[in-house]
């Protein structure tokens, strides 16, 4: 059973998606990462990998259920931790994490982390949308 910690964002589902299964990006976004070991660089079906902690503490890994595009979820040092899932909603989309309930204060830091899904995402866009001259130029100072 889970506590269900959930987001709507006006942001592109393709997005978020990628935000949650690039592991290069789970430090942006996941207060409780600092870094983390997968070498496909990419979560799929049965990925394993390790996780660092803010504690520095290295953690295993391995993806317990994934649906490319809308949900993971995974085991980590062969418990199950957090589930994710992502909706397309008028305007963008839903992201929602599922929170064991034994360890239910964790939902304090999935919101923390929802609110950077979404700050990132949005900062990507404006990057993106940046002309290349204004890049090399904020990229010089």
């Amino acid at each position: 059973m889970n506590v269900a910690v959930a987001r709507e964002m006006d942001v592109d589902p393709d997005v978020a998606w990628e935000l949650l299964v690039d592991t290069a990006q789970w430090p942006r976004w996941g207060p409780s990462v600092r870094d983390v070991d997968l070498p496909a660089g990419r979560l799929g079906p049965g990925a394993e990998g390790r996780v660092c902690t803010a504690i520095g503490l290295w953690l295993p890994f391995r993806v317990s259920t994934f649906d490319e595009g809308r949900s993971w979820s995974w085991r980590v040092a062969g418990v199950a931790a957090t589930s994710h899932l992502v909706e397309p909603v008028p305007g963008g989309c839903r992201v929602t994490f599922g929170v064991p309930v034994a360890a239910a204060p964790y939902a304090l830091v999935c919101q923390e982390a929802l609110r950077r899904i979404e700050r990132a995402a949005h900062d990507d866009a404006a990057h993106r949308e940046q002309p290349n001259e204004e890049r090399a130029d904020a990229h010089d100072r």
